[in-house]
């Protein structure tokens, strides 16, 4: 579970999709990368959001591109002739993180491939436990590499947390945008995927992956007295949201219905 650290030696191309403005990059390992900016759109929680929900992932088995933290130059920026990367690039100096790239890797068609009915119910449940917004038919962030299927981008993922005072009540809520998870039309038996991945976790394991998030992505200007209280916040949500996941289940049930 401990992350590798690489740093970023060069930019090599801009992913222009949604508002964050990731990029493939080289780093000093000579691995390709896909960047997640720190500097970006609502800034480090996207990055705190995409190693909490990434590991996860991990944990539970489904397949995720390694995730690794990106020490980012801002001198970089100088090699650039887009005002708006170096922009991007020079408020990002510092500890940002980083996906290794998928080279070929194609985008989930739901219409071209259909995945078996039990992986589609496990990632229904997972993201409804995550509250991920953003698995839909429109932007599904499933990618087919080497006939599996991988999950990727979460920064959309525990979208509670953007101006959070630290109140773990919402993790006791159902998740409603359910109904628009792009696997749902094909999931299987959701109570034999919720049997299965619940039993994966455990406190020490939701608390044991928040513990990695670096003091740098957790400087948010909200009702936290320091990093520690802030991750103490999100183990309690964690750890609750397992305990009264009958909600979100249900919901996903009655979605799918």
């Amino acid at each position: 579970m401990r992350p590798r650290h690489v740093r970023v030696t060069r930019y090599v191309t801009p992913l222009r999709e949604g508002g964050s403005m990731p990029a493939v990059v080289e780093a000093d390992d000579q691995g390709l990368y896909v960047l997640k900016f720190r500097g970006a759109g609502q800034g480090p929680r996207v990055l705190v959001a995409e190693w909490i929900v990434g590991q996860l992932a991990r944990t539970l088995g489904f397949d995720v591109p390694e995730i690794v933290f990106a020490d980012l130059d801002p001198l970089l920026a100088r090699t650039e002739g887009d005002p708006e990367i170096q922009d991007l690039i020079r408020a990002s100096g510092g500890l940002n993180l980083a996906m290794d790239y998928l080279p070929g890797a194609a985008n989930f068609d739901p219409l071209a491939w259909t995945p078996d009915p039990a992986l589609a119910a496990r990632i229904a449940w997972f993201d409804a436990f995550t509250s991920n917004v953003d698995r839909t038919a429109r932007n599904p962030n499933l990618m087919l590499w080497h006939d599996r299927l991988y999950l990727i981008d979460h920064g959309a993922a525990l979208y509670f947390h953007h101006g959070w005072d630290g109140d773990t009540g919402r993790a006791e809520a159902a998740f409603p945008l359910i109904r628009d998870h792009v696997l749902l039309p094909c999931a299987g038996d959701i109570a034999a995927a919720d049997a299965a991945l619940a039993a994966q976790l455990d406190d020490d394991t939701l608390r044991a992956i928040v513990a990695q998030v670096p003091d740098d992505w957790l400087e948010a200007p909200d009702a936290f007295a320091d990093a520690a209280t802030q991750r103490a916040a999100y183990a309690e949500y964690l750890i609750r949201r397992l305990r009264h996941r009958d909600a979100f289940v249900e919901e996903i049930m009655r979605a799918r219905a």
